[in-house]
């Protein structure tokens, strides 16, 4: 075969080869640099930075360190919170949906709660974390980039097949076939570096969202978490103790101690229910036998 023709269709193809990878990287970075403008965006909010630490640093902790800042629940030496008075002025709204739905589930109950009991137990504080989660948009990584369509890949090595096949059958008689040669055989192997060039356009294993993602993550504390430690250490080591416990344990399995109603009798130390033990000397009368 003629060194012109092979020249005339290796060079033509590796300079439509990398024309669409051109494309595709173009394409690609601005895809990416969407993403990533999304992802500066969402992670700009404190919260969801902190939402996949492990806690005593989550977003859960530092929701209920906020309420605990702006003075709209209070911790005792249990760990069980309660709404503070404060917490019914519509005008001192916590202002974000997660310590919102902290505070709507202290206010659901009708006694006070551990933190650690409503994330376990709590439907409705569980359902605003996962609404508040799904706000976040999808990493890229999750799924690869769509690649180059099949039937175009099979042309692709055809066409390499036929000017690998041509070229070592070639024997050039002059300069000028020398050359032709020569640029047949550059276009030949720049195909073959094509392959994993166009990978790296169209952003295979690009993980640019998600190393911003493991930053945040890995960043600093949010800021309620370390102003309620400076301002009130007692109250950040209760919190902690609160998101431990799932139970407020109040009695701690011993049976409580009831007044009958309408007796203005103290209760005794007997069994619940059985009302109020008499102390009074036991009558010894005779028992009769006939």
């Amino acid at each position: 075969m003629h060194a012109y023709a092979l020249a005339s269709v290796a060079v033509p193809v590796t300079a439509a080869l990398y024309g669409l990878t051109g494309v595709v990287r173009g394409r690609a970075a601005v895809r990416h640099r969407r993403a990533l403008d999304r992802w500066a965006a969402v992670l700009a909010d404190p919260y969801q930075a902190a939402l996949e630490r492990w806690w005593p640093n989550d977003a859960v902790q530092a929701a209920a360190a906020r309420l605990l800042l702006d003075g709209l629940v209070t911790v005792n030496h249990r760990g069980n919170l309660s709404p503070a008075p404060a917490a019914a002025d519509p005008a001192r709204a916590p202002g974000h949906p997660l310590p919102e739905a902290v505070l709507a589930a202290l206010r659901r109950r009708s006694a006070p709660a551990t933190l650690g009991s409503l994330v376990l137990r709590d439907e409705g504080f569980a359902t605003a974390r996962r609404e508040f989660r799904e706000a976040r948009p999808e990493l890229r990584t999750a799924g690869e980039p769509a690649g180059a369509p099949k039937p175009g890949l099979y042309l692709v090595l055809a066409e390499m097949v036929f000017c690998a096949f041509g070229l070592l059958s070639l024997q050039p008689g002059g300069d000028a076939e020398w050359t032709a040669a020569w640029a047949a055989w550059t276009g030949l192997i720049a195909q073959i570096v094509w392959f994993p060039v166009h990978d790296r356009a169209r952003g295979f294993r690009w993980t640019a969202d998600a190393d911003a993602v493991e930053t945040a993550r890995l960043g600093p504390p949010h800021p309620a978490l370390s102003a309620l430690e400076a301002r009130d250490p007692e109250a950040f080591r209760r919190l902690r103790v609160s998101r431990l416990r799932t139970r407020r344990g109040r009695n701690r399995g011993r049976p409580r101690r009831r007044t009958p109603a309408g007796s203005g009798e103290p209760a005794g130390t007997g069994p619940a229910g059985t009302g109020p033990v008499s102390t009074g000397p036991v009558s010894t009368g005779t028992v009769s036998t006939g």
